[in-house]
């Protein structure tokens, strides 16, 4: 019981991979990910800073490092699936906060509770780091597909994923969103030059629709 119950279930985030039912040449867990999440928003938010933006580096490190956590319960289910409509969305996001809400109050001391609630939230929102948290967060679905495809791997799914979340970084209004499709896609497009499938095709479509 206790603070001891959440510290140790941590362990399950090792264990649920990502993108599951998939051939992949490379897994990526679910707290690898959340790691990786957490490096990309500060680098986002010092570029945000540099444009005289106020980040709230508190809120973004919680948001950020504890943004999937309520896949300990629901896994990882498949981003075709999770989007298939906002309905679904919707009801799988109830789901996870409902049996997130349920750990706090069976496990976390009361005087932690609140605390808790705010850290393992929903964090993103239209608040900046709420969309740096956006942007990080389909980031590294990009690198993820980007590697498969890079190693020669040919599931239609990492190409989909790719193009999606550069299809949603680029509708999000951030000062970092620019920089990286001004100075850090690009360099994405040409290490993938010599990737089996047309990267920099797949990168034209998508900022194109």
């Amino acid at each position: 019981m206790g603070i001891h119950t959440y510290f140790y279930s941590l362990n399950d985030l090792e264990r649920i991979i990502r993108c599951p039912g998939r051939f992949k040449l490379q897994e990526h867990s679910v707290s690898a990910h959340s790691w990786k999440v957490v490096q990309y928003a500060k680098t986002l938010a010092d570029i945000e800073e540099s444009h005289g933006v106020t980040v709230d580096w508190k809120k973004l490190y919680e948001i950020t490092s504890s943004h999937d956590y309520g896949e300990i319960f629901i896994g990882d289910i498949k981003t075709p699936v999770k989007h298939y409509s906002l309905e679904l969305r919707a009801m799988l996001q109830q789901v996870e906060e409902g049996m997130v809400a349920h750990f706090i109050d069976e496990h976390i001391p009361e005087e932690f509770q609140a605390i808790f609630r705010r850290q393992l939230r929903e964090g993103k929102d239209d608040s900046v780091e709420g969309r740096i948290l956006e942007v990080a967060d389909k980031m590294d679905q990009i690198y993820e597909a980007f590697a498969e495809l890079q190693l020669g791997n040919t599931e239609k799914e990492f190409i989909t994923m790719y193009r999606n979340a550069l299809i949603k970084i680029k509708g999000i209004k951030l000062h970092c969103v620019d920089y990286f499709l001004q100075h850090i896609l690009p360099d994405i497009v040409r290490e993938g030059s010599r990737s089996p499938v047309d990267i920099e095709k797949i990168t034209n479509e998508a900022l194109s629709s």
